[in-house]
């Protein structure tokens, strides 16, 4: 695909101050096909919709409180899931990708996505027959993690690493049942991160824990979402109110916590940065820039 198109989409870290970002509602939020613990817990239960909503809002009013500007996709009711955008896509220097979803419950959801795009005149680039979403793409500077998941496979890690040479891509194996990497993996700084380390080999560990120095997240903690945190710059940090030991170890590193619950929304699988597709964080010139895919 080729096009030309001036764009103004740029990130290069989970940490650079967030400029704009695409959520969308859970209007039609529920559980169908059981796709982690989380979900298998809430399964017989159920989710109060107007509750997830008002939340979903509070979240909403709380991105724009610190000027960043949000998105909404419309929703669809054939979507369940659709509240978690991350998946859908990732934006990695100038370019968004957007993403070949795997699951058969969340396919067509890419589609509302390359809408939006197409409506705002904004180049994309459409990973069709690769296997990989974007709760898998931690993304730190020219260090790209990769989690090699259920949703993710090393084939489409491989075309990733010949589309982007100019990054060094490192595939992050975890265990699967934990869905994608950033439920167990997630940065907040260059120099800080937060880990559920029974979920990853020791290799990796080693390696990350070279880079950063890792905030270890309880069992507990990981099954209500601790690492699937939101920053927007500054050291601010967007986690949920019951976390309150990830949130106290944040704090102690000097990283300002902002709590907002969301728990009705977590109990279909996702948290903060599930639900949060960016699209510019303040880290480039600002200019538009010219791409060609």
């Amino acid at each position: 695909m080729q096009t030309e198109t001036l764009i103004h989409t740029y990130c290069s870290s989970e940490y650079d101050v967030l400029k704009q970002v695409i959520l969308c509602e859970p209007e039609h939020m529920t559980i169908r096909d059981v796709i982690n613990e989380t979900q298998k817990k809430f399964k017989d239960v159920g989710i109060h919709i107007e509750l997830a909503m008002k939340q979903h809002r509070n979240f909403v009013q709380t991105l724009k409180d610190h000027n960043i500007d949000v998105v909404l996709l419309p929703t669809k009711d054939k979507f369940p899931e659709q509240v978690f955008t991350r998946d859908i896509g990732f934006t990695l220097g100038n370019t968004i990708f957007v993403a070949d979803m795997a699951n058969n419950v969340r396919q067509g959801e890419e589609d509302v996505l390359k809408f939006w795009l197409e409506d705002e005149k904004i180049s994309y680039f459409n990973l069709v027959g690769d296997m990989i979403e974007g709760g898998d793409v931690i993304i730190d500077q020219k260090s790209i993690y990769v989690g090699l998941s259920d949703r993710t496979n090393q084939n489409a890690i491989d075309h990733l690493q010949t589309i982007m040479p100019q990054y060094e891509i490192y595939t992050i194996p975890f265990t699967e049942k934990y869905l994608h990497l950033d439920c167990v993996f997630n940065i907040l700084s260059p120099t800080v991160a937060l880990i559920y380390s029974p979920a990853l080999q020791q290799k990796e560990i080693d390696i990350l824990a070279s880079r950063y120095e890792l905030i270890e997240v309880s069992e507990e903690e990981q099954f209500t979402l601790g690492t699937n945190v939101l920053s927007i710059g500054n050291k601010k940090v967007i986690s949920l109110p019951v976390n309150q030991h990830v949130n106290s170890e944040m704090r102690k590193r000097g990283f300002e916590v902002i709590e907002v619950d969301i728990t009705e929304i977590i109990k279909s699988g996702g948290s903060f940065r599930c639900c949060t597709l960016p699209t510019v964080r303040k880290g480039q010139p600002e200019m538009l820039h010219s791409t060609k895919i």
